[in-house]
């Protein structure tokens, strides 16, 4: 995806700034055109003749060059992609606020090309709430953000803030010009993710082991497409960049939550709801001098089959089926009789898969087509193998917002 693009690749005054070093390499690997814009703070921890040697053209500096009279318009309108690492909490503010104070801040302002900045700073600043708020106006204005990791810092101290791994960014630069990138834009996407947990007492529930990765997945690829996305969870995950997270806990809250949701494009139906739930529960804490008690069950409401039948057309929604032994038959039953558009089958008892691992390996099948096997891989591959499905799927029928 990067072969042939022409990439400005900014770099502020942080001391992350020697890992753009092996940023600008691994760019320049996979064919892409780097132009490194570096500012006066950049080149108080790295030489402007490193990345001179490494990149495509001379690293640049000044906002007034005798070879370019106008770097920042030349550069800004030629780019396929400006990607800032690191990105200091200064730019960050100077970005958001529209300032033009040098190369890169006029560069940035000059583009309509897609922008992915790739903060890093100590956890302090990073967690500061004018930080936060600039970046929240940032990802408004569809900038992309590679979220720092939580490791060292330069400091010596341990917190969120370090620079995303220079692999990590330049896998998510690829993604930003794959023409798949914004096939989902305009598209409301909801997402649930765990395994709901239905309470016995005030503090013992019935529950399953799902972890919610996969959801979480689903929703950061959705999210990283261009779809508006709405992720009903139950379970503390951080939450994926671009997504609108709902807490719940039980079936009828997802339920409950799904129906708030009800005007969706599409609707992932990952995860894993309780079958049965207590009849009664009790108001305080079973005790165990009181003797083994007797927990009477009920069945909890089928939200994937009542989004079957409530439909509307052009509406898309995909279920999972996570079974233990037959698992084509069990799938291709569920996706007939609840009216599915997409199901994803996988066998939870095959190694690697399923439940509380990053791994999974699926089958996905739709009515009238040829099932389509996608072997053991990350989450977030899967994430994208379905999406890719959903977005052929949607093919033949218009979004909500072009509807007369």
């Amino acid at each position: 995806m990067l072969a042939g693009k022409r990439i400005v690749l900014g770099v502020t005054g942080g001391i992350a700034a020697y890992k753009a070093v092996e940023v600008c390499r691994r760019l320049v690997d996979a064919g892409a055109h780097v132009v490194p814009v570096l500012t006066k703070g950049a080149l108080r921890f790295v030489g402007r003749q490193t990345f001179t040697a490494l990149a495509s053209e001379p690293a640049q500096t000044e906002l007034f060059d005798a070879a370019s009279p106008i770097p920042h318009t030349r550069l800004g309108q030629t780019a396929d992609l400006v990607l800032v690492a690191p990105c200091t909490a200064r730019l960050i503010g100077a970005y958001a606020a529209g300032l033009s104070t040098d190369l890169l801040t006029n560069v940035l302002l000059a583009t309509r090309a897609p922008v992915l900045i790739c903060p890093a700073m100590h956890t302090e600043m990073w967690e500061h709430p004018a930080v936060q708020e600039n970046l929240q106006t940032l990802r408004r204005r569809g900038v992309h953000v590679v979220e720092p990791a939580i490791g060292r810092l330069a400091g010596g101290d341990v917190g969120a803030g370090r620079l995303a791994d220079p692999a990590d960014i330049v896998a998510a630069a690829a993604r930003l010009l794959d023409p798949r990138a914004r096939d989902l834009a305009g598209t409301k996407v909801v997402v649930t993710a765990g395994g709901t947990r239905e309470p016995i007492d005030a503090v013992r529930v019935i529950a399953n082991r799902s972890s919610g990765k996969q959801g979480y997945a689903v929703a950061a690829e959705a999210a990283a497409r261009g779809a508006d996305v709405v992720l009903i969870s139950t379970v503390d995950l951080p939450a994926p960049a671009g997504a609108r997270v709902v807490p719940v806990e039980t079936a009828a809250q997802m339920q409950a939550a799904l129906e708030q949701e009800a005007d969706a494009d599409v609707i992932v139906m990952a995860a894993a709801v309780a079958d049965f739930r207590p009849a009664t529960v009790a108001s305080g804490k079973i005790k165990k001098q009181g003797g083994i008690p007797e927990i009477v069950l009920e069945r909890t409401p089928d939200i994937l089959a009542g989004l079957g039948a409530a439909k509307r057309p052009g509406q898309v929604l995909v279920g999972f089926a996570a079974e233990t032994g037959d698992l084509l038959a069990n799938a291709a039953s569920k996706l007939e009789a609840k009216r599915l558009d997409l199901i994803v089958a996988n066998d939870v008892s095959a190694p690697g898969v399923g439940f509380g691992h990053d791994t999974n390996a699926v089958t996905l099948l739709r009515p009238g087509v040829e099932p389509v096997e996608i072997g053991l891989r990350d989450k977030r591959a899967i994430a994208a193998a379905i999406l890719d499905a959903v977005v052929e799927i949607r093919a033949g029928h218009p979004t909500i917002s072009q509807k007369p």
